[in-house]
Parts: C-alpha cells; structure tokens; sequence
C-alpha cells in the first residue's frame, strides 16, 4: 500500500484578517500564474497582507497580492502587482457572491502556501470586527501569553 502525503509549504499569512475580522468560512483557492511567478513562489517570496478579492462576472480574482520579480527571470518577467484569477468551483463563488451582497462579509486571503507542487490560497468569508472586539482580541491574547508565562517559570 502507498501512502499519498501532502507537501505544505507556507509562503505567506495574513496575520492582520486574524486581527480585523472575524473569520467564518474557509475555502482553498487554485491560483492562476506565469512561469516566473510560480518559481518566485517556490523560493517563498510573496505578501497577501493588503490584498483583497472580488468577484466580477461569475469569477473570482485577488487583487494586490504581491508576487516579486524573480531574480533570474529575462524579459518576459512577470507584473508583481497584477490582478490574478482565483480557481474556485462554480457553487463556491456562487456561495461567496451571495454571501457578499445579501449579508454585507467580505472575502480576505488569509494564506498562500505550496500544496504537492500546486500554489494554492485559503480564502475566508469575513465579516469587519468594531474597536471593542478589536480590545478584546487583544486583552484575550494578553491573558494567554501571561499564562504561558507562568507555565514556563513554573
């Protein structure tokens, strides 16, 4: 009997959609690259923090997610910026697009990581955190590294 196993590679996370809102649904998102920007890629070069996406005509594209050049790349290197599709199933993008309309979330990347050769992106359907939630994120998180602390001193 062969085991399959699964190569995960994490390039990037979105520690700031953690803090910013809350987070619901997740879904995992093929992406769409040229040859340079997968072996960018590969080398761990990438940045989803400002990113966001939408979804226009019935498909879903990441807009801002930077890509940088890559180094050994001719002049068919890539845009580092440009807006990139996103390969969901047909119900997912429905489910997201009503979801976006009716009950006002938004859809953040959360992370971008290598999957058995593939790059591929965890998306969440997200909705906005007010101020108060934003202390109380904060106040939890405090609590738990003073915990570990005294865990640790013993």
């Amino acid at each position: 009997m062969e085991k399959k196993r699964e190569n995960n590679k994490l390039i990037a996370s979105n520690h700031k959609a953690r803090y910013q809102y809350f987070l619901e649904d997740f879904y995992e998102a093929g992406l769409v690259l040229k040859g340079t920007e997968i072996k960018s890629l590969r080398l761990g070069h990438c940045s989803i923090n400002e990113s966001y996406i939408d979804i226009k005509n019935g498909e879903a594209f990441i807009y801002d997610m930077d890509i940088p050049i890559y180094s050994h790349g001719n002049i068919f290197n890539h845009e580092p910026k440009r807006v990139r599709k996103l390969l969901l199933n047909k119900r997912e993008i429905l489910k997201l697009s009503n979801q976006v309309k009716i009950k006002g979330y938004t859809i953040v990347p959360t992370k971008c990581y290598l999957k058995d050769g593939f790059a591929k992106l965890e998306i969440a359907l997200a909705k906005g955190k007010n101020t108060i939630d934003k202390r109380e994120t904060i106040k939890k998180r405090d609590i738990q590294l003073d915990i570990a602390k005294q865990l640790k001193r013993g």
